[in-house]
């Protein structure tokens, strides 16, 4: 039997089965929100955790002329009673906001208007009904043209269409409304925060707040957005964030359904390699995958068995707001994250419902505050053990989310670094002349300067790859240098491979970590891999006539450098 295809990117439910695509079921999630729902029910994930596939397994269920065939086999469909009750018998509106973004105000509120005209006309057989009269069917088509005439008509859009729905069908509306807040996060990098918060505040109110034609509404989103009163008034208003036990289970990928993925297309010795760079998020109780991260390694696996582990979720989206408020970070801010890095965990006091507006505070440690809540609500910080009395013990969750930081780190470490213009030109010149005492004693200055790995329970080879970071950091900064990383050389990788075209030098870097300050022996071996790997034999081949190799051991804060020249 042939094996189904991987769902990279796959967000309609209905293709999983028409397409032939993998599916992990996660259509208890209908029952659980059957059984527990408010009038409005507002789900926060980070990205890439499913959402929008969720919010669409949802229109599918519940929708008038559904087909039933798309849950056959799956658990909802052995609730035969809530299926006769529940499948197929709503009007349902479903929007994402994703998409609605914008230099300027006018050009996010023209493209809100795109996203509610695309699903009025989705809905365009209501222009037939004969359970709606001429005016109704009038205001229908000025939705389906994105006649928006006056601000109310766009704002009062959603509460027209389910009023127009529930007296063709008779019945209530279920509203979805994917990405909520991602206008909110645009508008507030662009510099029209505050209309954007009128606008969704307004549109919200009239679509959710007593509305007799709303059965109930599902909201998804990466942040809990509050303080604005965005969702002012609402009664019966349910929020599920990442720290509530329910329905922790269905964003995100288990252990168990990682395995049985893996096991499905012939991967499972890998599942450790999946748990060290995808796992360690935790939603309630439950330690949670990112399932973009496993999909996408498990198709570059599929192409080739000796594929890479690679970061596929921190490429998947734009970065922007975690990137503002890192470089923000006070020098304490800076320290915990090194504790991070390190595989410790830092304890903090989280907002549960965040502004942008206190992101820019004059008060620093309000504004910190909200660093740390946003790092937690997007992904980028986890539990470690359930939140007790407010605190949170937070840590990285994965290998892959601990590259972003040491990125951060770096750019901190490059920029505070080259700014010293004549120490850094210094350091070039030394390694450029093979001046190893100098070129130890002015990297020493550097880390001492510098955010280092503790020497903690990380593995060895991850503390290396730290140190290795920092050094190329240095080095690409001189642009007429040549310089790779972990380049393949003679019969196996380097570390840093540099070559000086204009002097005909090349230089062979080997990084080592010394564990418990053991220079000596990290030299040693950080030498004799140089030389068993013929790591020098390319640069020969590319014409250089002088090459330094550095055996360059770190522990700390400090380092020692072996040398030699050929």
């Amino acid at each position: 039997m042939e094996r189904k295809k991987l769902p990279i990117g796959i967000e309609f439910f209905k293709y999983f089965k028409k397409d032939h695509f993998y599916y992990v079921d996660k259509t208890g999630f209908i029952r659980d929100l059957v059984k527990a729902r408010g009038s409005v029910n507002l789900f926060t994930r980070p990205r890439r955790f499913g959402k929008s596939l969720n919010m669409d397994m949802l229109k599918s269920f519940f929708e008038i002329g559904t087909d039933p065939l798309l849950f056959e086999g799956l658990e909802i469909s052995r609730d035969t009673v809530l299926c006769e009750q529940y499948m197929g018998r709503y009007p349902v509106i479903s929007i994402s906001l994703k998409d609605v973004e914008g230099e300027d105000f006018r050009t996010a509120y023209d493209m809100l208007g795109n996203v509610i005209c695309e699903e009025a006309e989705r809905l365009g057989f209501l222009l037939e009904s004969d359970r709606l009269m001429e005016s109704e069917k009038g205001k229908m088509s000025r939705l389906m043209n994105g006649d928006f005439g006056k601000a109310a008509d766009l704002h009062r859009s959603l509460r027209v269409l389910t009023q127009l729905l529930s007296n063709h069908y008779g019945n209530p509306v279920i509203v979805l409304i994917d990405e909520y807040d991602v206008p909110l996060d645009k508008a507030y990098q662009k510099g029209y925060y505050q209309q954007m918060v009128t606008l969704i505040r307004s549109l919200f109110s009239q679509v959710l707040k007593t509305n007799k034609n709303l059965y109930f509404a599902v909201i998804t989103g990466c942040l809990r957005i509050a303080k604005e009163s965005i969702f002012t008034g609402l009664n019966n208003f349910k929020v599920r964030t990442i720290s509530d036990v329910g329905y922790a289970d269905y964003f995100g990928f288990t252990a168990d359904e990682v395995r049985e993925l893996l096991l499905y297309y012939g991967l499972e010795e890998k599942f450790e390699m999946f748990r060290e760079w995808y796992d360690g998020y935790r939603f309630g109780e439950v330690e949670v995958y990112c399932p973009w991260d496993v999909i996408n390694q498990c198709d570059k696996l599929l192409e080739s068995e000796d594929a890479p582990m690679e970061a596929h979720w921190e490429n998947s989206s734009s970065n922007a707001i975690v990137q503002d408020i890192l470089e923000t970070a006070t020098e304490t801010t800076k320290s915990q994250i090194e504790s991070l890095i390190s595989g410790e965990s830092v304890e903090k006091a989280l907002v549960p419902e965040l502004t942008y507006t206190d992101l820019d505070s004059k008060d620093k440690e309000v504004r910190q505050t909200y660093l740390w809540s946003v790092l937690f609500a997007t992904g980028y910080l986890t539990d470690a053990a359930r939140p007790e009395n407010g605190v949170h013990k937070l840590v990285i969750p994965n290998r892959e989310v601990r590259g972003i930081y040491e990125k951060r780190i770096r750019s901190w470490f490059k920029a505070r670094i080259t700014s010293d213009t004549s120490r850094w030109k210094k350091f070039c010149e030394a390694l450029e002349a093979g001046r190893c005492k100098e070129v130890e004693k002015l990297f020493n200055e550097f880390m001492s300067a510098a955010i280092s790995v503790r020497d903690t329970y990380v593995r060895k080879e991850m503390k290396e790859n730290f140190y290795h970071g920092m050094l190329l950091g240095l080095l690409q900064a001189e642009g007429s240098w040549s310089v790779r990383s972990n380049a393949e050389s003679g019969i196996g990788y380097t570390d840093i491979r540099l070559e000086i075209p204009a002097a005909r030098v090349g230089c062979v870097i080997e990084v080592k970590y010394a564990e418990n300050g053991k220079y000596e022996q990290a030299c040693e071996e950080a030498m004799e891999q140089i030389e068993k790997g013929r790591y020098a034999e390319i640069l020969r081949q590319d014409g250089m006539q002088l090459i330094h190799k550095y055996g360059i051991a770190c522990y700390k804060k400090s380092c020692k450098i072996r040398y030699r020249a050929e």
